[in-house]
């Protein structure tokens, strides 16, 4: 057995899934998916930031193609209770691995570092934590109360795990610490969960939101997915009318990129007009936000998006 902080990647991480996935070189990217390297000092103040704190960042561990971006507006989506995942989604770029007991600092590092980058609105994520008995929720809790209190004017949004079997006790959990907005991604169509996502069930995914937004109908829920998988244009329309269905506000759908030849292949790179054609499908569910492009990723300029809901 693996000592805890061990990592799997690539080939190693999805060893073991049901779907076995055969190594593949990635498709030649389209003109409109290239992307200039980052340079900027921002983009290297943000990094030396973030890792003297000894923070993670979802940017960086699951190779986000905005990182460049994002990084040198002065923004990044923080990524806490360490770098390690319990599960083997084969289209993630996060390790597998015997996570690292929680760092009892990393809220007010969080807080700290924040700070530091005088952000006015966060996007706080995790590894998926099946280890823990409440999947991590308390850990998020303690994350939004040691930022309000840093800074009390922040608007914070949390992209959550599905707190698999733990999802009463995680609701319950965030009942004095609400986020602005909650977002967990769906990811993809129904058929395609055994081979995109194993270890999660869509419609337990679809009941997460919606209870979350039964018990607190404040709160903003928001939720996305990728495409390029081989789903069909039919079953993404079915995914945003169960998305609608079950209470979702925000929405994002962004171009699947294969990390490396040892995750999910690219089945179809789409142009721009195929997600303007889904854009236009996604009004008629009357969402509040919509963010659909090559690019958008859920937390992609999600101040922005979250700005539509003024």
């Amino acid at each position: 057995m693996k000592l805890p902080g061990t990592k799997d990647s690539h080939k190693d991480k999805v060893s073991r899934n049901p779907i076995k996935i055969y190594p593949s070189v990635p498709k030649k990217k389209p003109a409109w998916l290239k992307i200039e390297l980052p340079h900027s000092e921002n983009f290297k103040k943000v990094k030396e930031i973030i890792h003297q704190n000894n923070l993670h960042t979802v940017c960086e561990e699951a190779s986000c193609p905005n990182i460049g971006e994002c990084f040198s507006k002065g923004t990044a989506t923080f990524m806490i209770m360490g770098d390690i995942c319990t599960r083997r989604c084969p289209f993630c770029d996060v390790s597998h691995g015997r996570p690292l007991p929680l760092d009892k600092n990393e809220p007010k590092n969080l807080a700290e570092s924040i700070n530091k980058l005088n952000l006015n609105y966060v996007v706080v994520t995790s590894v998926d934590r099946d280890d823990l008995k409440d999947g991590g929720a308390g850990h998020f809790v303690e994350c939004i109360d040691s930022i309000r209190n840093k800074i009390p004017s922040i608007e914070i949004e949390i992209l959550i795990p599905d707190f698999r079997g733990r999802e009463q006790t995680a609701i319950k959990s965030f009942a004095q610490s609400l986020p602005d907005v909650l977002n967990h991604n769906i990811e993809t169509v129904p058929r395609l969960y055994k081979e995109v996502r194993p270890g999660s069930v869509y419609s337990q995914s679809l009941k997460l939101l919606k209870d979350f937004s039964d018990t607190y109908p404040e709160l903003v829920t928001k939720s996305g997915f990728m495409i390029g998988l081989g789903e069909t244009f039919e079953e993404i329309e079915e995914t945003l009318a169960d998305l609608a269905e079950h209470n979702v506000k925000m929405v994002t759908i962004g171009q699947y990129l294969q990390p490396s030849m040892d995750h999910l292949p690219v089945h179809t790179y789409y142009d721009p007009a195929y997600f303007e054609r889904i854009n236009q499908v996604a009004k008629q569910f009357n969402f509040s936000s919509i963010a659909c492009g090559p690019f958008v990723r859920s937390s992609y300029h999600a101040d922005i998006q979250a700005k539509q809901l003024s």
